[in-house]
């Protein structure tokens, strides 16, 4: 298992994670680097999945039930970014500034400018949800139906990077540039599941089983790697000795996860700098409504 701090850019060690509960309250709560849970945003949002904070602070929530893409500023307050899709779910900044959305149940991927200007990337898709970044900026996405993750590059060539995983949900890569991937049961009646990491070439390890419908990853600076688990409510912690335990808990229908957290140089003047904030992965459809 290669885990990696991230370089480059770090993000400060007092970090907030930021989780979505999609369906018991359709809060956003924060909690502290200690395990410590407040809610940062309660009202207004339908059904929050997907989350991601663009480089001022902002933190932009897919919600799956109104088809909208909501703003929230560090103060608290939110706004409509993009409406029109029908099941946002995956979220990621490139390093443009350049929102990317999954939608769903539409098979589609679309990119945002800041302007809220939007162009479908891909169409067509099996369910995509999580999407992540490469420090090369290519994009990788998980279609859930098909078990693949998808790669494509910024010049808009497109191949499959991993298949046969069995629904793939979330999406994060560490600093070594693994891809790490939460994914479900192999039926829809199968919330059991886990997280796999994929090296470069396509190789496969498995770094946890058993979890109980975990949806979205995040890495934070210590290169711990953080899981939604969606249907108990909690979010796990992975050390990169493949050390798990319970960050924190009653979180409802936990879903989405993001840090947050001011970016500092590193002396590594040569490295890529690369800031993970995760991306969503959410729950099957038939399970959802």
């Amino acid at each position: 298992m290669a885990f990696l701090t991230i370089t480059g850019t770090s993000i400060a060690s007092a970090q907030n994670l930021y989780v979505a509960d999609w369906y018991y309250s359709g809060a956003i709560y924060d909690v502290s680097p200690g395990g410590s849970v407040s809610t940062f945003y309660s009202g207004g949002l339908g059904e929050p999945e997907g989350i991601a904070f663009d480089s001022s602070g902002n933190l932009f929530v897919g919600d799956s039930y109104d088809g909208y893409i909501d703003e929230i500023t560090p103060g608290g307050t939110e706004s409509i970014f993009a409406s029109g899709l029908i099941d946002p779910d995956g979220l990621a900044f490139n390093s443009s500034g350049d929102l990317f959305v999954s939608d769903y149940t539409a098979g589609n991927v679309y990119e945002y400018t800041p302007g809220g200007a939007r162009t479908t990337i891909a169409s067509g898709l099996s369910n995509p949800n999580g999407l992540a970044f490469n420090s090369a900026g290519d994009l990788f996405v998980a279609a859930y139906g098909s078990g693949t993750i998808l790669e494509y590059t910024p010049g808009g060539s497109v191949s499959t990077f991993a298949s046969g995983i069995n629904h793939p949900f979330g999406l994060a890569f560490s600093s070594a540039g693994n891809l790490f991937v939460s994914y479900d049961g192999t039926t829809p009646a199968d919330y059991t599941g886990g997280v796999t990491e994929i090296m470069p070439g396509g190789v496969q390890t498995s770094i946890a089983t058993g979890l109980f419908n975990p949806n979205e990853l995040a890495f934070n600076s210590s290169g711990n790697l953080f899981v939604a688990n969606a249907h108990t409510g909690d979010v796990l912690e992975i050390t990169p000795s493949g050390s798990v335990s319970t960050f924190a808990t009653g979180l409802g229908n936990a879903t989405g996860l993001a840090f947050q957290g001011e970016a500092l140089p590193v002396p590594e003047p040569s490295a890529i700098a690369l800031i993970v904030v995760g991306c969503s992965a959410v729950l099957m459809r038939a399970r959802k409504r």
